[in-house]
């Protein structure tokens, strides 16, 4: 599920209705086979692409608490800080789409964004 959501991908729902729609597309076909059928070193490299990810995409999270001050002593907050992580998060995504061998998810395009 994270590969898929890290690759820009929405969720595909329980596999238990029966209805897999992801068959239906090529690029979310191709992800789903690929996770399927990595050998044993390509796992443990995916695994290392999560666990550089899920810090990066928490560290986010953290960004807002200093978003009220801009200067304290002798510390200044970096204005570009969150601009700075979200490119740093966007990325290593893109690299694990790359690794993969599959175009990110609308997410990950250039000029497209996914509002929810």
């Amino acid at each position: 599920m994270d590969v898929r959501r890290f690759c820009g991908y929405p969720a595909v729902g329980s596999r238990e209705t029966g209805q897999e729609s992801w068959r239906f597309f090529q690029v979310e076909g191709a992800l789903e086979w690929r996770m399927g059928n990595l050998s044993g070193a390509e796992l443990q490299q995916v695994r290392l692409y999560l666990s550089q990810l899920y810090p990066l995409e928490t560290a986010l999270l953290g960004a807002s608490d200093n978003l009220d001050t801009a200067q304290a002593a002798s510390w200044y907050h970096n204005g570009h800080e969150l601009r700075d992580r979200v490119a740093l998060l966007t990325l290593w995504r893109r690299r694990l789409c790359a690794f993969l061998g599959v175009t990110g998810g609308l997410e990950l395009q250039d000029g497209r964004a996914v509002v929810i």
